[in-house]
């Protein structure tokens, strides 16, 4: 996983090398002409530059430094046509308005602003075209510039569209969790309180007989209050934040079986419990956490890699941590491909992991192996 993201990074930092490299090629073009055109030329080179620094910003000032370029290119071609200097429009300044409209369309909100500021930004490179060169250039750079706008308006629309979907099926993953968890809330009260107050008759009933066992009994309703108001504590916590994190009943037995079943239905499937584990070492929460994402792990192999030969589970203790690890081998396909295509069970797995101070990953091992990993604190 952190080699994959690595990969990430370097070609995202590669494609701004080149990106830059790009507009730093075309602002020579642009001083190259105007060196050789009238004085007013440089102002297109100006907005050429002023187009590179836009750039750079773009990801903190968006709006800001998409405005401000539009607004110094309308500038400069409101000056050249009151004076009737003739040119071209500015490449690297083009180039800048581009992309930024690129970023406008998929990142602005609410799509009303987006749509208005991608609007505004083909009138300027429109002003561009007909402002600054001959009326029959200036035709062609309007065809040129107006089909540069379209196209990048309609990969930008479509990547919106796209991260649109996908937020939405986070979003329907996440109410479904929640609604999950509300029930769960419920079976988890019910317990705790149905055990306090046997706890609470029986040391009733032992304070006619025997007054000086009524402590023992207190004690213990107090502990159960405390571990009730402690799960309670996880569990609101995880519906404010959108989260989820238990199903009640879940036991080491439990996964056990999970695997088994498993193994009778698709491959084979090793599970091994480390030493150290057992129902008291977990919280309730976890061991349910714990169920949930090996379910996941299991149905996705079964999904998306029916060919895979065998599947490796583990659950081990590591000092203050406890690790699920669940591996699957000689896959025909990738899971990932599969996943990026509309799977969000790892979204909800990771949010109900990461709600009780964990993390979950997912990735291919240094042996090729397809690896989701679990990791709790032990409280």
């Amino acid at each position: 996983m952190r080699d994959s993201k690595r990969v990430v990074y370097w070609i995202r930092r590669l494609s701004e090398i080149a990106m830059f490299g790009w507009l730093g090629l075309m602002l020579l073009a642009d001083l190259t002409v105007a060196a050789s055109s009238p004085p007013l030329q440089f102002m297109v080179f100006a907005c050429g530059i002023a187009g590179i620094v836009a750039m750079a910003l773009r990801r903190r000032y968006r709006v800001e430094s998409f405005v401000i370029l539009a607004g110094l290119s309308m500038l400069t071609s409101v000056v050249m046509t009151s004076t009737g200097t003739t040119g071209i429009p500015g490449a690297a300044e083009t180039g800048a308005l581009l992309v930024l409209v690129l970023g406008v369309i998929r990142h602005v909100e609410p799509v009303r602003t987006a749509a208005i500021l991608a609007c505004a930004g083909l009138i300027v490179l429109m002003a561009e075209a007909f402002a600054r060169a001959e009326s029959v250039e200036a035709l062609a750079f309007a065809f040129l510039l107006f089909a540069a706008w379209s196209t990048i308006a309609g990969v930008g629309g479509y990547l919106r569209f796209q991260q649109e979907r996908r937020n939405e099926a986070v979003r329907s993953v996440r109410r479904t969790e929640r609604l999950e968890l509300a029930r769960e809330l419920h079976d988890l009260v019910a317990h705790h309180i149905t055990g306090i107050v046997v706890q609470a008759q029986a040391a009733r009933t032992v304070a006619e007989t025997s007054p000086t066992a009524v402590v023992p009994a207190l004690d213990a309703i107090a502990t159960a209050g405390s571990e009730a108001l402690t799960s309670m504590r996880r569990m609101v916590t995880v519906l404010r934040a959108d989260e989820a994190s238990r199903s009640p009943g879940t036991s080491l037995a439990d996964l056990r079986l999970l695997t088994d079943r498993f193994s009778a239905e698709g491959p084979k499937v090793a599970f091994e419990i480390g030493q150290g584990i057992d129902g008291r070492t977990l919280a309730p929460e976890v061991l349910t956490t714990l169920h949930r994402v090996l379910l996941e792990a299991l149905t996705n192999v079964r999904k998306h890699a029916p060919r895979a030969g065998w599947v490796e589970a583990d659950l081990r203790r590591y000092d203050a941590t406890v690790v699920l690890r669940v591996r699957n081998f000689d896959s025909a396909s990738d899971p990932r491909v599969a996943r990026l295509g509309g799977g969000f069970g790892l979204v909800g797995m990771a949010e109900r992991v990461e709600a009780l101070g964990g993390h979950l990953d997912a990735g291919l091992t240094p042996e090729g192996a397809w690896e989701i990993r679990a990791e709790f604190p032990l409280h």
